[in-house]
């Protein structure tokens, strides 16, 4: 791989950029993590986004970084990697990000950071520098993810039903709302698994590209995997809350039992992802299995409406990202 000269003074900015994405990602993101929680009651906002920083920080003892590879090694060819193409993804992706919690809009931080990648890649060496096979892979979820998601909370939706059929509705409340701090943690490691990887993988791409790290190593150096989980806990704890009510209310009016379903069906496509070294978007897995909860229930339960809008977002965020990102990689070649 091709060695590019840049400058240290360059280096530590994209770096301090790509965990001041890293921390945008919690704090746009932190809604995925407690928006069921905080909006069935079961714990007050302050109480809920300092347990999602806490499980988002111990992913880092508990997943393998096979999401850091797909995005450092696997996404657009490396050997043209320099810091321009880093600057143009990054700024394409945190403007999306904040354009879309200032709109209380939950759109996936992973594929604004993916689609400004593949911008700034684009701008630079055209459409031969993608990586068809990580992208195939990142696309492919992009549709699986939530219906993953839909298809896991319906489905625990329906056996909690099943099982406590006979129960009172103030008995099953108990027991769910002790629960949902169970599903809740789970929810928020798997959202530190997959999220936090995606900028380790962002910064690694600059050092390979910079000559600090070689690219036959199997994981980034540790101080990269430290910072960028402690970014992301600490994003995590400052909250985007506009997006909060969009998620835990406005879809489908969400009880405890519905909130520990959901979470349950989301935590455990996280898990799956981050194992398989699949970067998913945790905001399409979430808001697949509030759906599949509401469905679950009755189908008039979801707010096919207020779906169908975050659906849009969704779509528009790779080509939005790297559109801003292509401008932002043309900026950077002449100020960098």
């Amino acid at each position: 791989m091709q060695t590019f000269h840049m400058s240290m003074y360059v280096i530590v900015f994209l770096v301090i950029l790509a965990l001041l994405f890293d921390f945008m990602n919690g704090f746009h993101d932190a809604a995925n993590a407690i928006a069921t929680v905080v909006s069935t009651g079961v714990l007050k906002p302050q109480q809920a986004v300092a347990m999602a920083a806490f499980f988002n920080v111990l992913a880092i003892v508990v997943f393998p970084l096979t999401v850091a590879t797909t995005i450092g090694k696997g996404t657009i060819d490396p050997a043209i990697v320099d810091h321009y193409v880093i600057f143009g993804a990054l700024v394409g992706a945190t403007f999306w990000n904040f354009v879309t919690w200032y709109f209380g809009i939950p759109s996936s931080s992973s594929h604004a950071l993916i689609g400004g990648m593949v911008g700034a890649a684009v701008a630079k060496s055209g459409t031969s520098a993608l990586i068809s096979a990580g992208l195939y892979k990142t696309i492919i979820f992009i549709v699986v993810s939530p219906l993953l998601g839909f298809f896991l909370g319906s489905l625990m939706m329906l056996i909690v039903s099943w099982l406590f059929v006979k129960s009172t509705p103030m008995k099953v409340d108990k027991w769910f709302r002790r629960l949902q701090l169970v599903s809740a943690s789970m929810f928020s490691l798997g959202h530190g698994g997959n999220d936090a990887q995606k900028t380790m993988g962002i910064i690694w791409m600059l050092l390979i590209s910079a000559g600090y790290s070689n690219q036959a190593d199997k994981m980034p150096p540790l101080w990269v995997v430290i910072c960028c989980y402690t970014a992301i806990g600490l994003g995590t704890l400052f909250g985007g809350w506009r997006i909060v009510k969009t998620m835990g209310q406005k879809i489908t009016k969400l009880k405890p039992v519905g909130g520990f379903c959901a979470e349950t069906g989301g935590a455990i496509t996280l898990f799956m992802a981050t194992a398989l070294g699949i970067p998913v978007s945790t905001t399409h897995t979430v808001t697949g299995a509030i759906v599949g909860v509401g469905s679950a229930q009755k189908m008039s339960a979801v707010r096919w409406g207020v779906a169908g809008n975050i659906v849009w977002a969704w779509v528009l965020t790779i080509p939005a990202s790297a559109f801003v990102a292509a401008i932002a990689w043309w900026v950077g070649t002449k100020i960098l």
